[in-house]
């Protein structure tokens, strides 16, 4: 654990590639394997399962340091971290341990089917044995709230320096559904047939958004084009007669698109596409409003199935008989996945995305434009000679999104950040005018520099109207821009709208409140955009 906690703590104290890269390989060349697993599966999203609940973890935290609760929960947002509030409010530790990460994991897993007493003794005790970085770490591992400045690749990267491995190979060792408990450090990573599981998908390709101009790219003809479509991301996989379906993120999804299942009468085995998923009216995608509704859900209830059927829009042929084609021309890649669903009939839930014919950056210029025509976020722009690559990389895959809409609105409500923003009012409630009345229809975060937080903190110091708990009503004033990708009718909603991916675009110190926009117009980009 005492290894494990110096690493975080490098890690968290640098924003250096190298330096977190290094520090990395290090550990993963001198820990036990047990801790090596959990270290990569920690770090890849693999968190183990919160037993206890914040609330009980800040009343046993206040009672440990002999403070009044009120005073722990005034100073949680001032810190901005439950897990770092915890370990400054706690007293020196009275004792120390050498038990391992995984040794602190497990008693946190036999703490599942704890009663109450058991589990605050086991905390408390374990409190009481750890300095303040110790209880960090422990806390986060507590609280589910493990979040570091590391990112999956850059992960893979360190461990490949310290197994002497390819990079891309473990990056595809460490996909699919695994956990610790379901498999060991060796299996995963040193043994021949790691890969053989028949579920685990590629790392997906990324895309970068266009910089500039797409003439900067050269030649069109080295270039193809097609829809950049809101939904969401997949990889449908057959293999040994079963079908498997995963997110951008690693969320097995197979049984929440059941429809996907048909994909074995049409596809032969041996088969990994990867594609959108997207709700379907039968001859164009639906609104993403209409698959949100069925995103979260385990089982997915009839109606659903018949409102808002799904299909696989593909876009790349990444496993054809079982040979794996990433490497290959994107060209080769995509004639062969056209070949392959052409004869497919139109009751398949697998469609080909259309590439777009263009001759010239103005002809893509012109499709671009007509993207939300097509329920479409803008284009993807392919190099013809590019392999499918893991993860992001310049140069072969651009996304060339539309510019987002945007509303004028005035801010009404005010909250205080996290982490390093903790200090500042970051989190804002928006509203449109309608009449003498302000409807609130969406909250904010980010969009604003560091100086321009600073300088709406303290305005909103001085100019509140009313608190509710760590929300703060100020005196409407100020307008904003406000950006977004989609709209659609909310009936959750006071405004009858939402937003998707609002942030704010600029501070309007230009407007003044009466010039903010209304309702009506709100309702009129819903009609034409929703």
């Amino acid at each position: 654990m005492k290894a494990f906690t110096d690493l975080y703590t490098a890690i968290d104290q640098t924003t250096k590639t190298t330096a977190k890269t290094k520090a990395l390989a290090a550990y993963f060349d001198t820990a036990p394997d047990t801790d090596k697993l959990w270290t990569i599966a920690l770090f890849s999203s693999r968190r183990p399962k919160r037993t206890i609940t914040t609330t009980k973890l800040r009343v046993w935290a206040a009672e440990r340091a002999g403070i009044p609760l009120w005073l722990f929960e005034e100073s949680y947002p001032i810190v901005g971290d439950l897990a770092e509030t915890i370990a400054l409010t706690l007293p020196p530790n009275s004792r120390t341990h050498n038990a391992s990460l995984t040794a602190w994991i497990e008693t946190l897993r036999a703490l599942d089917h704890a009663d109450e007493d058991t589990r605050k003794a086991t905390v408390l005790d374990a409190w009481d044995q750890m300095g303040a970085a110790e209880r960090l770490v422990f806390n986060k591992l507590l609280t589910g709230g493990f979040r570091v400045g590391i990112s999956r690749k850059l992960m893979t990267r360190a461990l490949a320096q310290a197994t002497g491995q390819d990079e891309a190979a473990l990056a595809h060792r460490l996909m699919g559904d695994w956990t610790p408990e379901t498999t060991t450090y060796h299996a995963l990573i040193e043994a021949q047939d790691a890969a053989a599981s028949l579920s685990r998908p590629y790392p997906f390709c990324l895309a970068y958004g266009l910089e500039q101009a797409p003439e900067a790219l050269g030649e069109p003809s080295e270039w193809r084009a097609e829809w950049k479509w809101d939904g969401i991301r997949g990889q449908l996989i057959l293999r040994g007669g079963e079908h498997f379906v995963w997110s951008r993120g690693e969320d097995l999804m197979t049984d929440r698109f059941p429809e996907l299942a048909r994909a074995r009468d049409f596809l032969p085995d041996g088969t990994v596409i990867d594609g959108e998923i997207v709700a379907w009216d039968g001859a164009a995608p639906l609104p993403f409003n209409d698959l949100q509704k069925r995103i979260g859900r385990k089982t997915v209830p009839k109606k659903l199935l018949k409102d808002a059927p799904v299909i696989l829009l593909a876009y790349d042929l990444l496993e054809e008989d079982g040979e794996d084609l990433r490497a290959r021309p994107f060209a080769d890649r995509r004639a062969r996945l056209d070949t392959l669903l052409g004869t497919l009939p139109g009751t398949a839930p697998v469609h080909s995305s259309p590439l777009i014919p263009f001759k010239t950056w103005g002809n893509l210029a012109e499709s671009r434009a007509r993207a939300r025509d097509n329920r479409a976020e803008g284009l993807m722009i392919k190099s013809a000679a590019g392999p499918y690559h893991a993860g992001r990389k310049k140069g072969d895959w651009w996304k060339w999104k539309l510019d987002p809409l945007t509303i004028d609105a005035v801010m009404i409500y005010a909250q205080q950040g996290h982490g390093r923003r903790a200090n500042l009012f970051t989190d804002f409630t928006f509203a449109v005018r309608h009449g003498n009345d302000l409807v609130p229809f969406t909250k904010a975060y980010s969009g604003l520099t560091d100086a321009e937080f600073r300088q709406i903190t303290a305005w909103v110091r001085k100019n509140t109207l009313q608190r509710f708990g760590p929300v703060r009503q100020v005196r409407p004033e100020h307008v904003f821009e406000i950006a977004f990708e989609g709209i659609h009718a909310s009936p959750r909603h006071k405004s009858g709208v939402a937003l998707r991916f609002p942030r704010m675009k600029r501070w309007r110190h230009d407007k003044p409140l009466d010039e903010a926009n209304t309702l009506d117009d709100l309702n009129a980009i819903l009609a034409q955009y929703g």
